[in-house]
Formats: structure tokens, C-alpha cells, sequence
């Protein structure tokens, strides 16, 4: 199919990795928890454009580039790194904010402004950011997807690109039931506000550890 070889096994491995827990994963749990089932599944939209994104470096050859170079592949590291942190802190320090969003949200409504699409639009960005600034999302890609491209493929590329939108597809898929059941989930848990304070800050300190983790790799 499109220049590839074992194709269901990828279309399984695939399911897999998606399955694993990661930064993603806490993204679109944190996202669900905090905005509900369409704030995560938006945050699902914005990784699996991320993912795209490491399909087309991988097919036109610039994560090879990013993998020879030390360089490149340390300043991704390190904005990746400080994106995690960013996202990290915002979401510790989230419970001091949560009056004055509260009268900004309000306002907005008294006046009949649009809020939720400049929120949804953050929700996108920041699960793009948190997938694309990843360097260790690129070099899993060039490891993986190689693999299963046919040798006789006339256009490697292509055949790239397509397993490329496949694992992002599918892996769109998982991510959009799980918002929906984080989000579930979170409806029960909101009755007590400690528990939706403390669910925030302990995704906000695996955000951080996720960004300390990548630092040492």
C-alpha cells in the first residue's frame, strides 16, 4: 500500500505508542480536566498537527540533519524542555488565577464577547508546541517509520508521509476518547475543588518532570 510493508503491524505498534503515557497524553488529560471534553479533543487536534509536522521533517530528511547535529538537536532540547517547565508552573500556580479568570469570564459574557474561541485557540497551540518542540518525537519517527517502508518503493517520501498521517490519525482517534473520558471523569471530581485544584498541580509537576527528563536525555 503507498510503498509500505507490514502495514497492520505498524497500524498496531502504532496504536500502542499512542497508548503510552507522555507528555501528550498529560496535555489532553489536563486540558479535559480543566475545560472539558472539547478543550481536550481541540488539544488532541494541536498534538496530531505536531505529529505531522516530525512526518514531514522525517520524509524530506531534516530530523537526519537534526540527529548528525548536536547542535540543532540541543537548542530543540532545550526549547522543548522550556515549554514543559512553561506549561509545568502555569498549571502549579493555575489555583491563584482561577479568581481573576473567573471575573474575566464574567465580563466577557455581560458583553458578549467570543471567549471560548481565543481559549480554544491557545488549547490547539499549546498541544502543537508541546508535540513539535519534542526532538525525541523527531528522532522516534526517523527510527520508526523507515521501517516500514517498502524497499522497492519508487517514492520513499511519499510512503513516509503516508504512514506518517496514519499513525497521526489513529492516534487522534485514542486521544479524542480519552479527553472525552478525563473529561467524564472530572465532571464527578469537580464537587470538591480540592481535588480539582490538586488533579492541576500534580499534572503541572509531571509537566516538570517530563521537561527535567528530557534535559537528561
Amino acid at each position: 500500500m503507498l510503498g509500505t510493508q507490514d502495514f497492520l503491524m505498524f497500524v498496531v505498534a502504532g496504536l500502542l505508542l499512542n497508548m503510552t503515557p507522555g507528555a501528550d497524553t498529560l496535555y489532553i488529560v489536563g486540558k479535559s480536566a480543566s475545560g472539558g471534553a472539547k478543550s481536550g479533543a481541540i488539544a488532541a487536534l494541536g498534538i496530531c498537527a505536531g505529529c505531522l509536522v516530525h512526518t514531514c521533517l522525517v520524509a524530506f530528511g531534516l530530523a537526519a540533519l537534526m540527529a548528525s547535529s548536536s547542535d540543532i538537536y540541543l537548542w530543540v532540547k532545550y526549547l522543548g524542555a522550556a515549554y514543559l517547565f512553561y506549561l509545568g508552573f502555569s498549571m502549579i500556580f493555575i489555583s491563584s488565577q482561577n479568581k481573576a479568570n473567573n471575573f474575566n469570564t464574567s465580563t466577557a459574557i455581560n458583553q458578549h464577547q467570543p471567549i471560548e474561541q481565543t481559549s480554544l485557540s491557545k488549547v490547539f497551540w499549546g498541544g502543537f508546541f508541546t508535540n513539535a518542540l519534542n526532538p525525541k518525537v523527531a528522532l522516534f519517527f526517523l527510527a520508526f517509520l523507515p521501517q516500514f517502508v517498502a524497499p522497492t518503493s519508487l517514492y520513499p517520501a511519499l510512503s513516509m508521509l503516508f504512514l506518517g498521517g496514519v499513525f497521526a490519525f489513529n492516534g487522534t482517534i485514542w486521544n479524542v476518547a480519552m479527553a472525552w473520558s478525563t473529561a467524564v471523569l472530572s465532571n464527578r471530581l469537580k464537587a470538591s475543588e480540592k481535588i480539582s485544584v490538586l488533579l492541576k498541580r500534580s499534572c503541572g509537576a509531571l509537566f516538570i518532570y517530563f521537561g527535567i527528563k528530557l534535559l537528561r536525555s
